[in-house]
This record gives C-alpha cells, structure tokens and sequence, in this order.
C-alpha cells in the first residue's frame, strides 16, 4: 500500500463519527482485503483499488449496493469474480463492524434510559425540538443562540 493510500484511509477514517471509527478499528480490514486480493491474484494495484473500493464503502460515500460493479470496474475483474470477491468482504469486514456498532449502540442506550413518554413528546410538539430545551426566564434573553422552529405545521406549504 502506498503512503498516500494510507494517508487517504486515516484522514478519511478520522472523520468519521467516534463510533465509526472505533468499529472499524476493530477489524483490521486493510489486511483482510489485501488477502482477499491474494486469493483472487490481484496485482499490487489490483489490491489498491481494491482497499479503496472497499474505504469508500466503509465511509459511506458509496452505496454497497455498488460495491461488487465498481470492483469490477476499478479493479479490472470478471463479474462473477467480482461478486465473489464483494461477498467474502461482506463476510469477514463489513458484517464484523456491523457487530461491533450494534453492540456499541446497544452500550449506549442502556446508560440512556429511553422510553415512550420521550417519542410522544416529540410527536406533539409538532416536530418542535425547543419543546425539550429548559425555558428562559422572564426578561432575560436567550443567549443559546439556537434556532427555534414555530409549529411544524405553520411552515407546511400546501
């Protein structure tokens, strides 16, 4: 792998949301595609494009639902070798570091406490999230310098 390749992977990993970044660290998927690359005989700059396929998935900028016809595309592979390589990636990268955010969030909610009362709030409020933010008092001014949205339905054009 290149340095700029490397360079590229931790800017745009670095971007990403604490939880992202923390379950993508959790699988060392750089390695994994390069063996994935093996196996399938990829060329040095087989594997690139191939580990930068896979980066613009994890990050979110392409769908994976076009993983496989872009590794067919920009890495230079027959179809169904292509499909073959998506799905072994899918299997050791993608499904991994889905585990890892599930059970992260799952972490989360239970130091959070959420429960119906909160949805229904929110649902009649119109929409409103000023409903949730602690009143000012009378005579002094909102220094929070957050927007406040009228009735939802007041901004509906019809």
């Amino acid at each position: 792998m290149t340095d700029k390749l490397q360079q590229t992977i931790k800017l745009e990993i670095s971007q990403l949301p604490k939880e992202g970044q923390d379950a993508i660290g959790g699988v060392d998927w750089v390695k994994i595609i390069e063996e994935i690359g093996k196996n399938y005989q990829l060329a040095g700059d087989g594997i690139e494009d191939f580990q930068l396929e896979t980066l613009l998935v994890l990050i979110g900028v392409v769908d994976p639902e076009f993983y496989a016809i872009n590794i067919e595309n920009q890495v230079g592979t027959t179809k169904d070798k292509a499909k073959s390589m998506a799905d072994e990636s899918f299997q050791r990268i993608f499904r991994p570091i889905r585990d890892i955010l599930e059970k992260d969030i799952k972490n989360n909610l239970k130091n959070k406490n959420p429960n119906w009362k909160q949805n229904l709030d929110f649902v009649l409020s119109g929409g409103d999230y000023s409903a949730f933010l602690a009143p000012t008092e009378v005579g002094k001014e909102d220094t929070t310098n957050i927007p406040r949205a009228g009735n939802i339905k007041d901004n509906l054009v019809l």
